[in-house]
């Protein structure tokens, strides 16, 4: 782990205090927001980021506030946009640590386009999707994630909508990094924040976000202690899918189909379940299909950790390459204009 110096020359390792600003910190009391910052300064530190060479982006929303909170270059962009703001500087200074944050109005829903295209050219960014299932900033109205028949301000009979699964949608991309954390968790959220920056390419970051205010407890099933074990899942590369208070349950494959057993019964042991293996597009995509109501009987159980990793060529430097390549080239304007195609009438 790097402990570079930090940016005003003094010698001591970095402290999470050294990406907090000056500014006064405004999310509602309570919310959620406030330990996913802490985290990301904290890392930012144990990393030994160069602040004057990070850039933290945001689109619209509660989320979006971020890069007032982090003392490092960055920019309060448009609502959805935050993925072409990113992709530009990114291309413009490839060497740039360039972080969006989002949330799932403001990604997936006005900015689902600008996602989608982002996570399929593999742009070197890390975005991090706050994900309340719920319009936060503009009081309450139900968000592109929100459940089934939730009844909000603008749903007050119920929302007839499916909620987007934002894991599978990435994954849908062919996105090369996907990761799932929780805001209650710190010590969990700040091992993938560290896998996020570790590797090369876009990262898809969600991270499951209380809103006190106007949807709270949407995530308690998974982030309450006398629920937790058994609603959720922490995956770990190499390791068989395990869960439950004392790891008495697991995860197999029955003809590709997952199944719940227990362990206690004696019937399977671990050595009979689903091995993990972040580098398996097939088992990652099942993973992230694992999205049934955490309140019904015999629901599997909600992945966390990363759920798919597979490094691949970034655009950028396949952008630079190509750059190099066509000025190595004698120019030939016409041929250019030309093309490859060509017709001969006789």
């Amino acid at each position: 782990m790097s402990t570079n110096p930090p940016t005003n020359g003094q010698a001591q390792p970095l402290k999470g205090k050294d990406f907090a600003t000056d500014q006064d910190v405004r999310w509602c009391p309570g919310c959620g927001d406030y330990s996913i910052l802490k985290q990301v300064q904290s890392v930012f530190a144990e990393l030994g980021l160069n602040r004057d060479n990070v850039a933290v982006i945001s689109g619209i929303g509660c989320s979006s506030r971020f890069p007032y909170y982090m003392e490092t270059y960055g920019m309060h962009s448009i609502h959805g946009r935050a993925p072409a703001f990113a992709t530009g500087l990114k291309l413009a200074n490839k060497d740039l640590d360039v972080w969006v944050v989002t949330g799932d109005g403001d990604g997936f829903s006005i900015g689902g386009n600008h996602m989608l295209h982002v996570l399929r050219r593999n742009i070197n960014v890390k975005i991090l999707v706050f994900n309340n299932q719920i319009y936060g900033l503009t009081k309450g109205q139900y968000s592109p994630t929100s459940e089934l028949m939730k009844r909000t301000k603008s749903t007050p009979m119920g929302s007839i909508d499916y909620p987007v699964n934002p894991c599978a949608f990435a994954l849908g991309t062919s996105a090369g990094f996907v990761a799932r954390s929780l805001d209650r968790d710190p010590k969990h959220l700040k091992e993938i924040l560290h896998r996020c920056h570790q590797h090369t390419g876009t990262t898809f970051l969600e991270i499951y976000q209380n809103c006190n205010i106007f949807n709270d407890g949407a995530f308690f099933p998974f982030t309450e202690k006398e629920s937790k074990q058994d609603k959720c899942l922490f995956l770990e590369h190499g390791q068989p899918l395990v869960f439950g208070n004392e790891n008495e349950k697991g995860i197999r494959l029955e003809s590709m189909k997952p199944q719940i057993v227990d362990l206690r019964e004696g019937k399977y042991t671990k050595d009979d379940l689903w091995v993990h293996d972040e580098s398996d597009i097939f088992k990652a995509t099942l993973l992230s299909h694992f999205f049934e109501d955490p309140n019904e009987e015999g629901a599997l159980p909600r992945p966390f950790g990363v759920i798919y990793a597979s490094e691949r060529p970034t655009y950028e430097n396949m952008l630079e390459a190509q750059i190099a390549e066509a000025t190595t080239k004698e120019a030939d304007l016409d041929a250019l204009i030309a093309g490859p195609t060509t017709w001969e009438i006789k």
